[in-house]
């Protein structure tokens, strides 16, 4: 009587942090990187083009034109053009955010729990700190330094600027693991959506609730037409329109219904709406609508170097400065690595942990959602309120300058590993270095 060899149990895998992408998903990440590295370098030039009119003989002509009000006063609307671009433009900025969001949680790397949940904790933790250490310096400061209603700038340095993290790491970059920039596209898509959440719970005063159900209606409507594919802008484009302003007029922050808007439309299958769309939008908003805001909000007046350093004197400043330098790395490195430490998952073997403190850093880059959130933080007669953007323009830089040193370091470091170990294409056109697909080129049975 033959007897059954016990079974042996498979090795558990370990969960890998920040593991390889697929081709594909690196093909569209790389698109994506190509196209933030122009809209990267349109935010800063229109970012420096503010700083030196605003200080200069002519920066009377920047707060005028800045200041000058449009709109129809009944629903709110009467505002000024800086408010225009805040409110109006940058709710293209957070529709295109909305359907990059919904694209990672139903096809990308968020629609795997186990995939999603490092990334997702990484962002959380690099929200959550940096808020923190911008409390325990304002709490630290002496009351007549720090002054009253400082507290209400918290969420300042909790966003990382998409856009400009991926120019920086675009140019510095040409080499790092392609896992280390879906990592990043992650991180930022989460990180936008604890910011706009933030925005919509902490940021919106005298909430109207009839206005807020009677954005329901375009918002539905518009659902409607881009699930049955419809994409014609004379009918999507009125009930923006309309969505926008009912959201505005309601007290909840207007960027919120471009959120709500991108959500509506549908993501997966052959010629997604979401492809077209984005295709069509994506260059207006990083060519036009963010640096248009960026030039409106960063004209910052420091009245020269004794009034700079007065200004990064103030307890609000040194508190977003310290978090966003420290906090930002910290929150992100440090949840990785505690991940790595107590659970089953582990970094991939194409990436150590200094590429990631490198990246980490760089998610100390806050520039659009934090100069937003520093408008509603502090009114513009308060001296927090340039303060505040004064800090983010120098925290932003010096995290930027600090993860490029390491970054720029560890790109020769894998630019002489590639050279040396340089590997010929698989037959099916997909580098070596990524995972084959499921339906990949497969040897012909004897």
């Amino acid at each position: 009587m033959a007897f059954r060899q016990p079974r042996k149990r498979a090795p558990i895998a370990r969960r890998r942090l920040f593991s390889r992408a697929t081709y594909p998903e690196y093909r569209r990440i790389a698109a994506i990187l190509r196209a933030e590295t122009v809209g990267g370098a349109l935010l800063l030039a229109a970012a420096a083009a503010a700083l030196i009119w605003a200080n200069s003989p002519a920066s009377e002509w920047y707060t005028t034109l800045r200041d000058v009000k449009l709109g129809y006063s009944p629903w709110h609307l009467e505002l000024s053009l800086g408010q225009w671009t805040s409110d109006g433009l940058l709710a293209i900025f957070f529709f295109l955010a909305g359907l990059e969001l919904k694209r990672e949680f139903r096809t990308g790397e968020l629609r795997s729990p186990a995939k999603a949940l490092v990334p997702v904790l990484a962002a959380v933790g690099g929200v959550a700190l940096p808020a923190v250490v911008y409390t325990l310096v304002v709490l630290n400061a002496e009351a007549d330094a720090a002054g009253p209603g400082t507290l209400r700038g918290w969420a300042i340095p909790t966003a990382t600027d998409i856009a400009f993290a991926l120019a920086v790491l675009a140019v510095i970059s040409t080499h790092l693991p392609a896992a280390l920039r879906t990592f990043l596209l992650t991180l930022a898509v989460v990180d936008d959506l604890l910011a706009i959440g933030i925005i919509a719970f902490f940021y919106s005063g005298n909430v109207q609730p009839l206005m807020l159900l009677a954005a329901c209606a375009p918002i539905g409507l518009f659902a409607v037409l881009v699930r049955r594919r419809i994409g014609r802008w004379y009918l999507l484009v009125p009930l923006a329109v309309a969505a926008w302003a009912l959201v505005h007029a309601s007290g909840v922050h207007a960027t919120v219904a471009g959120v709500l808007l991108g959500f509506t439309v549908p993501v997966q299958g052959r010629g997604a709406l979401a492809e077209r769309l984005e295709r069509r939008l994506r260059p207006f908003s990083a060519g036009f609508a963010v640096p248009v805001f960026a030039f409106f909000s960063a004209g910052v007046a420091f009245g020269g170097f004794a009034g700079l350093r007065a200004s990064l004197g103030d307890p609000v400043a040194l508190g977003i400065m310290a978090a966003l330098v420290f906090g930002k790395a910290i929150g992100v490195f440090g949840t990785s690595y505690v991940l790595a430490k107590t659970t089953r998952a582990r970094l991939d073997d194409s990436i150590a942990w200094v590429d990631l403190a490198g990246l980490s850093l760089l998610a100390g880059v806050g520039f659009t959602v934090s100069l937003l959130i520093a408008e509603l933080s502090f009114a513009p007669s308060s001296p927090h309120h340039d303060h505040a953007k004064a800090a983010i323009l120098a925290g932003s830089l010096t995290a930027a300058l600090l993860a490029a040193v390491v970054l720029r370091a560890r790109n020769r470091h894998y630019r002489r590993v590639e050279l040396e170990e340089q590997r010929d294409d698989d037959r099916d056109g997909i580098p070596d270095i990524f995972p084959p697909k499921a339906d990949a080129f497969q040897e012909p049975k004897p």
